[in-house]
């Protein structure tokens, strides 16, 4: 399966086969830890490390979860090893007394486990970093399974391991997500570009917002026929159309027809989250904004802000959940609320207006809606959600919305809507 002749990777830490690997390399996912076999927590670095397989071409045969047991983790690495190329184990190898991967990995593998100077060395600088000294339980993650590699961790105190056998290759990472994913970066995407056998594909993401899968992939049907498949990767309001192509230039006449395909629905090509495009737009042509937000609560000011850099064009927010603020701070008319009613064109479009000339903005978004459970009528049932857009010197737009879900996924749906019709606002391509 595997073959032996190495030769020295540019980084140093791993040594590229000379020969590749059989370009059908295998691969298991093992991720290690109780909390995540309960129901508040997900696995995110399982689908990192699937990502780095995927890229070079690895076939993911498996993902396993196992507890806080070292009798299980045993088993479980002892069963993978030699029926598989490649197991990439994250999670366990933290300081306290549940952190046992080092130690399963050592039964498993039949070799010891012995205390590396240097990692107890580097841990102790990263914690006086921050004027601590370093707890004697942190020894723990210098313990080095005897034949394997240490795989710095930049982020943490916890370093990786790689275990090079012959039949089976063992990554040991971390389980702190930020942690894990530059190691990824670092370490294992080269070493797979080195011992898979295969060159990535090139790839380019588009960022569709607020059109529901079906006709996303409906619209792309064309461009399907032409290239081949396609990956359609959906949430609310926000779907990635990835592309893939073995060159640049069949990616790039691929890419070119998907966006004429999906038109203005393509919000970004890098991607930038939708928050991160609005606040680009705004900042390059030297305007500001304010929100005004009723059944969102300070959501569409949440995901502004988010943005490093958004004091540049983002200047504030109004909650205006209970009527009286809406007259009070942002001057709706109580005659309006009386007669169309908190979700309308007249009240909505009062709240946009309203709040940028209260905060001296270019720009003002107002957001009001029915996001239930309870509260619908014939007229405006659960799902209603109105946004009014003020861009200063008589412009306004407004849209009316049903949108589909519970309450939270009509809540950020209306985000969306809200920033995307901003974006295409700011862009000249929304209609009065």
């Amino acid at each position: 399966m595997l073959s032996t002749g190495r030769a020295r990777s540019p980084d140093g830490l791993v040594e590229a086969d000379a020969s590749p690997y059989d370009p059908r390399m295998r691969a298991v996912i093992l991720a290690i830890g109780s909390e995540l076999l309960s129901t508040d927590r997900l696995d995110t670095n399982s689908l990192e490390l699937a990502a780095s397989l995927e890229r070079f071409g690895v076939e993911l045969v498996g993902k396993e979860v196992v507890g806080d047991s070292l009798d299980r983790i045993r088993d479980c690495i002892a069963r993978l090893r030699g029926t598989v190329d490649l197991v990439l184990v994250t999670g366990g190898l933290g300081p306290t007394s549940d952190d046992i991967t080092r130690e399963a990995v050592s039964a498993a593998t039949g070799r010891g486990l012995t205390e590396d100077p240097e990692i107890v060395e580097d841990i102790r600088r990263k914690f006086a970093a921050f004027g601590r000294d370093m707890p004697a339980i942190n020894r723990r993650q210098a313990a080095v399974i005897d034949g394997a590699r240490v795989i710095p961790n930049s982020r943490g105190t916890a370093p990786g391991l790689l275990l090079e056998e012959a039949e089976t290759n063992f990554f040991l990472f971390p389980g702190v997500p930020r942690e894990l994913r530059t190691m990824v970066e670092r370490y294992l995407d080269p070493w797979l570009a080195g011992n898979s056998g295969n060159q990535p594909d090139h790839r380019l993401t588009l960022r569709v917002a607020c059109l529901p899968e079906s006709e996303v992939e409906e619209l792309l049907a064309p461009v399907y026929s032409q290239f081949g498949e396609i990956g359609v990767l959906a949430s609310p309001g926000d779907i990635r159309v990835v592309l893939r192509q073995a060159d640049p230039e069949t990616l790039a006449a691929m890419s070119s027809a998907a966006r004429d395909c999906l038109d203005e629905a393509v919000y970004s090509t890098a991607g930038e989250s939708l928050e991160e495009v609005v606040g680009d737009l705004l900042r390059r042509r030297g305007l500001t904004l304010a929100t005004a937000e009723s059944c969102t609560g300070g959501w569409i000011a949440q995901r502004l802000t988010a943005v490093p850099g958004s004091s540049d064009y983002f200047v504030g927010a109004v909650v205006a959940y209970d009527n009286s603020v809406k007259t009070e701070q942002l001057g709706v008319a109580q005659s309006a609320l009386d007669e169309f009613g908190a979700v309308s064109r007249e009240v909505v479009l009062a709240m946009a207006a309203g709040v940028a000339q209260r905060l001296g903005t270019d720009w003002g978004v107002a957001v009001s809606g029915v996001a239930g459970p309870g509260g619908g009528t014939d007229a405006k049932p659960v799902g209603t959600v109105d946004i009014g857009l003020f861009g200063g010197k008589g412009r306004e737009w407004y849209r009316r919305l049903k949108l589909p879900g519970d309450r939270e996924v009509i809540r950020l749906l209306a985000t969306q809507w809200a920033l995307d019709l901003l974006r295409r606002a700011l862009n000249g391509s929304l209609d009065d």
